[in-house]
């Protein structure tokens, strides 16, 4: 692990197929929101670090929740990005989620075995 303490983790459903500003958006959206959850220490040990932000691929709206779930009962931030559905999508549409700024071991535990996306 580099010296970095904290991070955020990105998580993108790839049986989507998004373009790629959208995609963007998405995970703009969910980057966004989480960090307007995150209490402020945390926000500003994470920023003097350098805001480290990892997008993660998951296969589904299942894998999606489930980790967002996960995140959630292991008091992590989290922010699950629901479409507005006036682009490309249907309305209702779960996209992307976030988790952090946390620890980044704690985000690891949930999220080390996906990949880079």
């Amino acid at each position: 692990m580099s010296d970095q303490q904290y991070k955020q983790v990105i998580l993108i459903r790839q049986d989507l197929k998004l373009p790629k500003g959208k995609l963007a958006a998405q995970a703009s959206h969910a980057s966004v929101d989480a960090v307007l959850k995150s209490d402020e220490t945390t926000i500003k040990a994470w920023r003097a670090e350098g805001m480290a932000k990892i997008v993660l691929k998951v296969k589904d709206q299942t894998q999606l929740v489930k980790l967002f779930q996960q995140a959630k009962d292991n008091d992590l931030t989290a922010s699950l990005i629901t479409d507005a559905g006036k682009t490309v999508i249907a309305p209702g549409t779960k996209t992307a989620v976030a988790i952090g700024p946390a620890e980044a071991v704690e985000i690891d535990k949930i999220t080390e075995k996906l990949p880079l996306l």
